[in-house]
């Protein structure tokens, strides 16, 4: 990588270089570690060409301005809340999981991305929808649900069923 080249990357570095590799936004599945969708960092070497060439746990990661060696993002198990009604706020205050405190995640609000408590999704799959006495939702997500239980649609809204 030349000179020039590891210059833009450490300077598109304050405005935000995307990758060429992003994990999937919203899906239910745990990553050990991935690269970056944005370069926030300087990056710990000035090319690469695989993760050999990196030290100290750091991907091979290919961004607009090339390959560098940067620390790894994180995917944390869950699920992001599915949006009730409009939008959030139009601003991006994380780019991966890795940038969220605790357990939350990064995910989308309806315009920006931010950093929210994930769904809990148990294993096992929701039965056919059966009638309920009345249309309500007596549940959102599987962690409101006690032990394997997980939240279900009926064929009015969505309640706790053992899962088949």
């Amino acid at each position: 990588m030349t000179a020039r080249v590891y210059l833009c990357a450490v300077l598109l570095c304050l405005s935000g270089c995307w990758s060429s590799t992003e994990a999937a936004p919203g899906r239910n599945f745990t990553v050990v570690d991935h690269c970056p969708g944005k370069l926030m960092v300087v990056p710990s070497s000035r090319g690469c060409v695989s993760d050999r060439d990196c030290t100290g746990g750091h991907r091979c990661c290919v961004f607009d301005c090339g390959a560098v060696c940067v620390p790894p993002a994180f995917t944390k198990p869950g699920v992001c809340p599915r949006r009730k009604f409009g939008a959030g706020v139009c601003a991006e205050y994380c780019v991966n999981d890795s940038d969220c405190p605790n357990n939350e995640k990064c995910c989308s609000n309806g315009c920006g991305h931010e950093c929210i408590a994930p769904y809990t999704v148990k294993p096992g799959r929701c039965a056919l929808p059966k009638g309920t006495p009345m249309c309500a939702e007596y549940c959102y997500h599987d962690g409101q649900c006690p032990a394997e239980q997980k939240c279900c649609p009926t064929t009015c809204g969505h309640a706790c069923s053992e899962p088949c």
